[in-house]
């Protein structure tokens, strides 16, 4: 994949701390930048699969967390 140039404006500590990060693991700020902007969620990753969507509103009331816990304790005898 071709690479873009793209200038950042970042703080100096930031810059001295990521520096001394890339060579200690062998590597460049532009690497690691890339990195960790690869690693970010994109919407479509974030949006629910159709089965679920079609679920999602069917029950009614409020869903309880301590009584799904209770019954995944009592069902695997925790």
């Amino acid at each position: 994949m071709p690479k873009i140039v793209k200038n950042l404006t970042l703080d100096p500590e930031a810059v001295r701390n990521g520096e001394r990060y890339s060579r200690e693991k062998g590597t460049s700020v532009s690497q690691l930048v890339s990195d960790f902007l690869s690693r970010l969620p994109v919407d479509d990753e974030r949006q629910l699969a159709p089965v679920v969507a079609r679920l999602l509103g069917i029950a009614r009331g409020k869903a309880d967390e301590r009584g799904y816990h209770r019954y995944l304790d009592k069902k695997y005898a925790r």
